[in-house]
């Protein structure tokens, strides 16, 4: 037996009834077929696909809630997607469900954001005829874009869970593990950089929900975790109570946080950016990257400009419209 065969013996013995083992269809079927790995499963062989890709390196200068913030401290996409990695493979193992698969997915889930955070995803949904969606977009990456084309070739089972991570159910637990783990880390490190930022202050969060989670960052991921595992694997979810109550701190983190004006003040600034950019690549696809040329003769040109924005960091794009919009002095 091969190393790879060794680990999908030993998922039989140590995974639940309900986990998606690598030996099932959803880690056998990929877009084109290709020959097992010796050494890795189907599902860590995908982990390191997108721990390796381009997309997941921008992930570190893209925005989470703060744009561009000054300090070493504030979240970043990538950081984000670290910590929701950690919570759900977490919830795997004490579930006895698939770790693999379940930080797989955890990993790509974000890898189609647009710079500038929700105000970026907002801006390009809105001027490109095709909408802008951007846990679709992270599946695109994976299928059209990462390796000069050719994609990363995922099982279906990962590129099912990126997909739903934001609102639908997924094929698989693993797939829901990562949409629960999602809300449970942004809502925390959230507050915790809103803290930083002086935009809430401790005792602004809200008495009712904060009783029952915790007063503390690592109390509250705690209980959650906890209410996610003692629901078990009929469905993955929390009691109610828990539930109810990430529920009101989540709309209370709309509220004061992700529409407040403090907070938001520069998006307005970005959307005049990513307008301009998005119109000056609809007139000039030839100072597109070739690889956007190619995916514009695919499919069409506006799919094509907008992924190659979607795909730019913070920093690349406003460094970008510089370039094309800002006089520089003549020498």
């Amino acid at each position: 037996m091969t190393i790879r065969e060794q680990i999908e013996a030993n998922e039989a013995h140590i995974l639940c009834e309900k986990a998606c083992r690598c030996t099932d269809v959803g880690a056998t079927i990929r877009l084109k077929r290709e020959e097992p790995c010796p050494y890795r499963t189907a599902f860590q062989r995908d982990r390191d696909r997108i721990l390796h890709s381009t997309a997941f390196r921008r992930l570190k200068r893209k925005t989470q809630v703060f744009l561009s913030p000054v300090g070493d401290h504030y979240r970043t996409r990538l950081t984000h997607t670290l910590e929701v990695s950690q919570v759900a493979r977490t919830i795997a193992r004490a579930l006895f469900l698939n770790e693999d698969l379940t930080e797989a997915i955890a990993l790509g889930h974000d890898l189609g954001h647009s710079p500038f955070g929700h105000a970026g995803e907002a801006i390009l949904n809105e001027i490109c005829p095709h909408g802008y969606r951007h846990y679709e977009q992270s599946l695109r990456v994976v299928d059209h874009i990462e390796k000069n084309g050719e994609g990363l070739n995922l099982t279906q089972a990962v590129r099912n869970g990126i997909l739903c991570h934001t609102n639908k159910i997924a094929d698989t637990l693993e797939g829901n593990i990562v949409r629960v783990a999602d809300r449970i880390a942004y809502i925390n490190h959230d507050i915790d950089d809103a803290m930083r930022a002086g935009v809430l202050l401790p005792g602004d969060l809200p008495e009712r929900p904060i009783a029952v989670l915790g007063s503390t960052h690592t109390q509250r991921i705690t209980t959650m975790v906890a209410a996610v595992v003692a629901h078990g694997t009929d469905s993955i979810g929390m009691d109610e109570e828990v539930q109810a109550a990430a529920d009101e701190l989540r709309s209370f983190m709309f509220e004061r946080v992700y529409y407040n004006p403090d907070a938001k003040h520069e998006e307005a600034k970005a959307k005049i950016l990513l307008v301009e950019l998005y119109r000056y690549f609809r007139r000039h696809s030839d100072m597109m990257p070739e690889l956007y040329q190619r995916i514009a003769k695919k499919f069409d040109l506006n799919r094509a400009v907008c992924d190659y924005i979607s795909g730019m960091s913070d920093g690349y794009a406003v460094d970008l419209y510089s370039e094309l919009f800002i006089p520089k002095s003549w020498r």
